[in-house]
């Protein structure tokens, strides 16, 4: 659990790149799968950092047996 101001779409995005390293370097390898896919992901990041130009959240779900991790960025003023 967190949360963590950034001053641009850019900052934004790095935060979730980190967050998400650092929550599939917890989860067991059949669960991180997704969140590794995701680090790689440059199209997807791309996408993300468009919704959030342009004044869209972007959500990211990642999750194991028991624990769902939801990593979401919006800009400063949008609804969560």
């Amino acid at each position: 659990m967190g949360s963590h101001d950034a001053t641009s779409p850019r900052l934004a995005l790095r935060w979730l790149r980190e967050r998400t390293q650092h929550i599939t370097d917890q989860l067991d390898a059949v669960y991180a799968q997704p969140g590794l896919h995701w680090l790689t992901d440059e199209a997807e990041h791309e996408r993300a950092l468009a919704y959030l130009t342009g004044g869209t959240g972007y959500q990211l779900t990642l999750y194991d047996e028991s624990t769902r991790y939801v990593l979401l960025a919006y800009p400063a003023g949008a609804t969560p």
